[in-house]
């Protein structure tokens, strides 16, 4: 960042302290819901600012020794503070050496491995050790929270021997928001369309708005005001808060699944295992001690979790007349592009989508067997599917045929005349 950069953070960061105090000095009731509204509202739009500021405009970029290739069928982030046990959980994990001594930030860069689990290919990524004030770059976070923003999920790792006193999942939690990231949340039913002609805020609400104050009409226009949106339509389908709100406004928030995993769980007593085991979205174990954690290849609990948070479905597809491939499942994600027969076609190949005629269905999802479904239907984990094409009459009937057909004819050509002129320089050799 140059001089002219600096001041402007800087200023931006008084701004931000400002109102940090001035909400914590507010009393939260009902005469102040308003006021404490158009806080957030503001210190929401400042942290944006600040963020694409520190990041140079793109919201943040891989820097050197974190540009992965992203492969496989997900792709799954280790965070957590520095020697809580990442390292050696990736070797558990995928047989990947990373590497792990008792001192703090011995990983450095970006580690990838692959766990194979269940037929799929989940890329594992081991990120150095975060600290408090990561949002702001503090020991290259922003590095590790824009690996962390191109992640399918999280995995947050947690010293169960430091938790009680540290409150690192709670710092964590607030470092990821900060930047946008919302875990274990959805994306919040609420619409907001601009108008280019007057007529200023509507608001209207499918359900009572209890978290918006007395008038949350009032408070829903002076936030867009905010963002200098003075002509808008906005309708809530569901009860929402300011965060909500503003989360939609902007844009550019990543609703990720995490799960967080207390290691270390042989250093504290039963009672204090019970309690963390009991924390939502929590599991607990021991990577030295193979608890809830065992050799890659091997099943257990850890990989369970991580199986059902993706959202990962196995199908297994059959020709016509012969036994299904239950060798190699093809592996669809709920979060990327779904579980639908859809997503298997265009997981296979973008021709098996434009010829589809139909699919017949075997598993849990059908409602007998095979069932007859069409692009929409949703599969279940170890569905078997055939896919029936177009017949050459029923091809016919579409109107894009022809130039299909003549793209077809042209590809051709083109291949025998390559072959030709091959033959012919063998021949002039």
């Amino acid at each position: 960042l140059g001089d002219i950069e600096i001041l402007v953070v800087m200023g931006v960061m008084e701004k931000i302290k400002e109102i940090e105090a001035e909400m914590a000095r507010t009393q939260k009731n009902k005469a102040t819901n308003y006021h404490l509204g158009t806080l957030k509202a503001k210190l929401a739009r400042l942290r944006n600012e600040l963020f694409v500021e520190q990041s140079g405009g793109g919201g943040g970029g891989g820097g050197e020794g974190f540009d992965v290739a992203r492969n496989g069928d997900a792709r799954v982030a280790l965070i957590g503070f520095p020697s809580v046990g990442k390292s050696t959980l990736l070797g558990a994990l995928t047989s990947t050496e990373s590497e792990a001594a008792a001192y703090e930030f011995t990983t450095l860069t970006c580690i990838p491995g692959v766990l194979r689990y269940k037929g799929s290919k989940i890329q594992v990524l081991d990120l150095p050790g975060i600290i408090e004030g990561a949002a702001h770059g503090a020991g290259r976070g922003k590095e590790v929270i824009a690996v962390a923003r191109s992640a399918d999920a999280i995995l947050i790792v947690l010293d169960a021997g430091k938790e009680g006193l540290n409150r690192h999942r709670e710092i964590l939690e607030k470092e990821l928001e900060t930047v946008g990231i919302r875990l274990n949340q959805r994306p919040p039913d609420v619409t907001v369309s601009k108008r280019k002609a007057g007529g200023g805020v509507r608001f209207s609400s499918t359900t009572p708005q209890t978290k918006l104050g007395e008038d949350p009409e009032k408070l829903v226009t002076q936030i867009l005001r905010e963002y200098k949106i003075t002509s808008a339509d906005v309708l809530a389908r569901e009860e929402i808060t300011v965060d909500q709100l503003v989360d939609v406004i902007q844009g550019n928030r990543e609703y990720k699944p995490c799960l967080y995993l207390y290691n270390k769980i042989d250093t504290i007593t039963i009672e204090e295992v019970d309690q963390l085991a009991r924390m939502p979205h929590s599991i607990v174990g021991s990577v030295n001690q193979k608890f809830n954690i065992g050799e890659p290849l091997e099943d257990d609990l850890l990989k369970q979790e991580l199986w059902s948070y993706l959202g990962l479905t196995r199908v297994y597809t059959k020709r016509k007349g012969s036994p299904p491939d239950l060798a190699e499942p093809v592996i669809l994600s709920e979060i990327r592009k779904g579980t639908t027969v859809k997503s298997l076609c265009a997981n296979v190949s973008t021709q098996l989508l434009r010829d589809f005629n139909y699919a017949l269905v075997w598993g849990m999802s059908a409602k007998h067997s095979p069932q007859r479904c069409g692009l929409s239907h949703q599969l279940d984990d170890q569905d078997v599917v055939q896919i029936v094409s177009k017949t050459i009459k029923q091809q016919q009937q579409d109107k894009n045929y022809t130039s299909l057909a003549q793209h077809y004819q042209d590809k051709h050509a083109k291949k025998r005349l390559e072959a030709k002129k091959k033959k012919q320089q063998r021949l002039r050799g």
